[in-house]
């Protein structure tokens, strides 16, 4: 059975993206056209998908890191804070984008809220499974040595 560990992270994150963006189960807010990802960020996200494809990031460190919240996933998305002539330090990413996204996701079914945070639904594990061997199948066709894992 192929998972998410068994595949490049990018990789199936833009497949995962594709299929959310094509089944309508995630769908960018307004204000996604003018939000910025962080306060460590100067602009917003020159990709014309990129909520689609953090609404599958997220799902995929959901899977990974088990129950998960806001706090967590903003670390992640983190990033350095330049500050001009003063020390740059970190800075914790968007927790509206992050809260929007695991909204979405579990109005989609993919994932289910807990007492301590958000998890990988039944019916979301399936699918990130099957998103896994799609991405597995095409690596496959392209590098045939890989057939063996």
């Amino acid at each position: 059975m192929t998972t998410v560990y068994d595949v490049p992270a990018e990789m199936f994150i833009n497949n995962v993206a594709q299929k959310l963006k094509n089944d309508k189960k995630v769908n960018p807010p307004e204000w996604s056209r003018f939000a910025k990802t962080g306060a460590h960020k100067e602009l917003s996200p020159d990709n014309a998908d990129w909520w689609f494809v953090r609404c599958a990031s997220i799902l995929r460190r959901v899977y990974i890191d088990g129950p998960v919240g806001i706090s967590r996933l903003r670390s992640f998305y983190g990033g350095k804070h330049r500050n001009g002539v003063r020390p740059a330090h970190f800075s914790k990413g968007s927790g509206s984008v992050a809260r929007e996204a695991l909204q979405q996701l579990e109005k989609a079914g993919l994932v289910k809220a807990q007492k301590v945070g958000r998890s990988v639904s039944p019916q979301g594990q399936s699918f990130m499974d099957n998103a896994a061997n799609e991405v597995k199948t095409e690596l496959v066709k392209t590098i045939p040595a890989l057939a063996k894992y």
